[in-house]
């Protein structure tokens, strides 16, 4: 009988044994775990720092540049609102010029007047520049009204033949006209305030439009200075 008992204590025991075996392993298994995991978690959270740290210095760098970025916009718009202002102003300036030469024209009497035709070959066909002859003639013409120095208004039309639209001849006429009176400013300093264009176009014909050398006398432009 007691045989039994001690081999039951000893089966027993042993199964204890190996139970208290088995449970010491599994501690440290687990202890292990949570130190890895531990030590992962510590990563992470420094990966986190880091990425918040270089998206704060990120975001600060994007806020700098767009800061930045607005001021060169408020100063361009500043520089092109005060260019604006410019403009209008020496828009205004030209107008009231011209409307006083204009006025004056009207008022004044005409002293002379001076024809540069195609006919004298100032003037190509179809073109607008000023050929040498056609320079020549104006600077005598600006020479004289230097020398006498008169208050004086020079009135610049543009005239054309019958070949071509109305419109195109107007623009033609125009051009013409613009070329002598920008000519008479660059190259001999006539005030832009005392001189006025205008074309006429194919409207005032001098000559019947029948012939090559009728169309060359209405291919011309006049100036006509008053007082």
């Amino acid at each position: 009988m007691m045989r039994k008992s001690f081999c039951i204590f000893t089966v027993a025991a042993g199964i204890l044994l190996s139970g208290m075996t088995g449970c010491a392993n599994t501690k440290e298994y687990v202890d292990e775990q949570i130190r890895l995991l531990s030590i992962k978690t510590e990563e992470l959270n420094s990966e986190i720092n880091s990425l918040r740290t270089d998206t704060g210095v990120s975001i600060g760098s994007v806020r700098k540049e767009v800061e930045a970025s607005q001021q060169d916009i408020h100063a361009l718009q500043g520089v092109m609102e005060r260019q604006r202002e410019e403009i209008y102003k020496e828009l205004n300036t030209a107008q009231e010029a011209m409307k006083r030469a204009r006025d004056k024209l009207r008022e004044g009497k005409l002293l002379y007047e001076m024809t540069i035709s195609d006919e004298s070959v100032f003037f190509a066909f179809g073109k607008t520049g000023l050929s040498k002859d056609a320079a020549s003639a104006l600077s005598m013409f600006a020479n004289v009204l230097i020398t006498e120095n008169k208050e004086i208004y020079i009135e610049i039309q543009g005239h054309t033949d019958n070949i071509g639209s109305d419109a195109y001849n107007l623009k033609l006429g125009q051009a013409r006209a613009e070329s002598v009176m920008r000519y008479l400013h660059t190259g001999h300093n006539i005030p832009l305030h005392r001189m006025n264009v205008f074309s006429y176009g194919e409207s005032r014909h001098v000559a019947p439009n029948d012939t090559a050398g009728n169309r060359a006398k209405n291919r011309r432009v006049v100036l006509m200075v008053m007082e």
